[in-house]
């Protein structure tokens, strides 16, 4: 009888939030989620979220970005910063300055813009000074 309610609560799923900003959607404001987000519309303003942005391919985003990852296949314009790492996945095009410790660029997708990995204490001590 206790070996069937611990197999059960091991076969439930963990929850997780998702939200779908589907093809027809269009968005204009401040969102915050706390879990993954999937956007395949139209979003201008913020987003911000402490899970995964996932930036589909009919997706077109313009604004301030905010999330633990991201990973983008359509177009965004922003300022965008990912506490975990931001993937720009083919065909993605992403223009704006972006804050990462962890970036990944795959070959055909687009990245125009300043990158900040945040490496501030491999810079604290300059490196020497060479005379000639």
């Amino acid at each position: 009888m206790w070996a069937l309610k611990e197999r059960t609560n091991e076969t439930e799923p963990e929850s997780d939030n998702f939200t779908l900003f589907a093809k027809d959607v269009e968005f204009k404001g401040i969102v915050n989620f706390g879990g993954t987000v999937r956007v395949d519309g139209r979003v201008e303003g913020e987003i911000h979220t402490t899970g995964t942005l996932i930036v589909g391919e009919t997706a077109v985003v313009k604004g301030v970005v905010s999330a633990g990852v991201l990973m983008n296949s359509g177009k965004i314009n922003g300022t965008i910063t990912a506490t975990e790492r931001i993937n720009i996945l083919k065909p993605g095009i992403l223009v704006g300055d972006i804050r990462t410790p962890l970036i990944a660029i795959e070959e055909g997708s687009h990245f125009h813009g300043m990158c900040d990995m945040g490496l501030q204490q491999g810079c604290e001590n300059p490196p020497a000074t060479i005379v000639s």
